[in-house]
């Protein structure tokens, strides 16, 4: 098993490296503060993540192997879950390394030791390939800085650079406590509150980049069978850098991100994949007409810019939700076109 690099070593050791050539440098970045979501009051129902307890008790048995629910091998409240995340996302790690032949760091904004890391030269400085996933929740006050917003304008200088941007869903949103009621029956999750906004940090950097996307909802997608999600309508001429080449589904998550595109101008973003929506549920977004929301969009460069923008929810690289040939072709895309 690969060795899982950590955002603490990254943080106080890392000294960068010159890529090698010809293999692309990928990097992870969190836009949370680990101690202000593992901090959250459990007895405060919205925008927060569920305790370990809570999940154990909705999946069971699924979390009743003593590794997960012995207090003193696991965490039980809240850090628990935020532990998840870093275990699911480990065969994404494997596979990029596998491909790319370099390990694979995962940044914290702020990890639980309180170090902080900001989007800067220590992230960019040694990468050609930036994930970075909006984790963070709203309440905890997340903010893109102007030096962050600069820097990776500087990064995407390098044709070379591939900044792919993941905001989690926007789930109650409306101040209708009715309306916030309908979108959780809608997505059927439990573990999710009925207002749960993410990507505080990730929204300010985006506006400062001039992404003109959103992240808005959370929709049920629809599914062939149990936890199998349906093919998404491709748009493969606007692929001119085949993204999807032998990709025709992602992973099934019950509350994904609509990538609403808020600019009119032509060729600035082109929605490459759209997901239907499980249309059994009522929601605002299918009442209005819709059938599928944008799920990966890319941004070609311009005039101003030489590198690519693209943006796909982090659930896709998270092995929590499962996976197939199709994912870890669309993977391999993302580290190696």
């Amino acid at each position: 098993m690969s060795e899982v690099v950590s955002a603490r070593t990254y943080n106080q050791n890392h000294i960068p490296r010159a890529p090698t050539p010809g293999r692309r440098r990928v990097s992870i970045y969190v836009s949370w503060s680990y101690p202000a979501e593992a901090g959250r009051n459990p007895a405060e129902l919205d925008n927060r993540f569920s305790t370990m307890t809570e999940v154990r008790r909705v999946a069971w048995p699924a979390y009743e192997d003593p590794k997960w629910s012995d207090p003193l091998r696991f965490q039980q409240g809240i850090a628990g879950s935020l532990e998840l995340f870093f275990l699911a996302w480990v065969p994404f790690q494997q596979f990029v390394e596998e491909v790319t032949g370099h390990p694979v760091p995962v940044y914290q904004r702020i990890d639980q030791a309180g170090f902080r890391t900001p989007l800067d030269e220590r992230v960019l400085a040694d990468t050609d390939t930036l994930f970075v996933f909006g984790l963070d929740h709203m309440v905890t006050g997340q903010e893109a800085e102007p030096g962050e917003v600069e820097a990776l304008r500087a990064f995407l200088d390098s044709e070379d650079a591939r900044l792919v941007l993941g905001p989690h869903h926007d789930v109650g949103a409306s101040d209708d406590l009715a309306v916030r009621d309908i979108e959780y029956h809608h997505h059927g999750d439990p573990l999710v509150p009925r207002q749960q906004r993410f990507a505080g940090h990730l929204r300010g950097v985006m506006h400062g980049l001039g992404v003109p996307v959103e992240n808005r909802y959370g929709l049920r997608p629809a599914a062939r069978e149990q936890n199998k999600i349906a093919p998404f309508s491709a748009f493969r001429d606007s692929d001119a850098k085949g993204w999807l080449e032998g990709v025709t589904n992602f992973n099934f998550h019950q509350h994904l991100p609509h990538y609403a595109v808020t600019t009119d101008k032509p060729g600035i973003v082109h929605v490459l994949a759209r997901q239907p929506i499980d249309t059994s549920r009522p929601h605002p977004f299918t009442e209005a007409g819709n059938t599928e929301f944008n799920m990966f969009l890319w941004m070609p460069p311009d005039s101003e810019r030489a590198g690519d923008i693209l943006l796909a929810d982090s659930t896709i690289f998270s092995s929590l939700f499962g996976g197939d040939e199709s994912l870890r072709n669309f993977w391999r895309n993302l580290v190696t076109k």
